[in-house]
């Protein structure tokens, strides 16, 4: 579903994402783990469009995307959840899903704002409530129901579990696993929640320094000593 190939970006000249090559098979979870400031949100702003390669390629369902505008990628299928969420805090939760729907992805899911209610019953309860007052745990369900309304091939999160409370963490990753399971959502999950990832991911990315240097199964993790090799923690 989706494939880098020597897939180099950074800022005003300056490279941050150095060679990454990697792919997220159809159908399946793949988390990409790393320390913070090795490049994980500078390569996930690549893949959606909103920072340019400066050298390889990026390929989406067998398409070359890599000079594609980020409103392409989306209307293609990319959904994408963003480190702080992004929400439009002064429209109300109904208005942000309008915004989701709006994308319309061709090909997509068929997901639609009753099933995202049902899966998160306070965005119900709250939906003529302006975004900006609800709680980190409540925006960042919001963020994952204005994707999931635009009918994504393949979604994006970045640190989801950033500034939210455990029990909200822990629903997000069993919507992430339902999700794959009723309707085969490819998701990459880029993430330093090591219970988030081993909880849902299959396969597990982990980025240093701009670049992948291993590739590992998710619930490998789950094991101190490998986690202290692959992360310093």
């Amino acid at each position: 579903m989706l494939e880098l190939a020597s897939v180099a970006s950074g800022y005003g000249g300056i490279p941050i994402v150095r060679s990454v090559g990697l792919a997220a098979r159809r159908g399946e979870i793949v988390a990409v783990v790393g320390r913070n400031g090795v490049g994980k949100t500078t390569l996930v702003r690549t893949i959606v469009g909103l920072l340019t390669p400066t050298a390889g390629t990026i390929r989406f369902d067998g398409a070359d995307i890599t000079r594609a505008s980020a409103s392409d990628r989306a209307r293609a299928g990319i959904g994408y959840v963003p480190q702080g969420r992004g929400i439009f805090g002064r429209l109300t939760v109904e208005e942000n899903l309008d915004m989701g729907e709006l994308i319309g992805a061709a090909g997509g899911g068929a997901i639609d704002r009753d099933r995202v209610f049902d899966w998160f019953p306070i965005l119900r309860e709250r939906r003529r409530q302006r975004a900006g007052t609800l709680s980190g745990g409540q925006q960042q369900m919001l963020a994952i129901g204005r994707v999931l309304v635009g009918r994504p091939r393949l979604m994006i999160l970045d640190e989801p579990s950033e500034g939210v409370q455990p029990s909200i963490v822990q629903r997000i990753g069993e919507i992430i696993s339902q999700l794959n399971a009723e309707t085969a959502l490819t998701t990459v999950l880029v993430e330093q929640n090591i219970d988030l990832v081993v909880g849902c991911a299959q396969r597990c990315l982990i980025i240093d320094k701009g670049t992948i240097v291993a590739e590992i199964a998710a619930g490998d993790l789950a094991d101190p000593e490998t986690a202290r090799k692959y992360l310093s923690i």
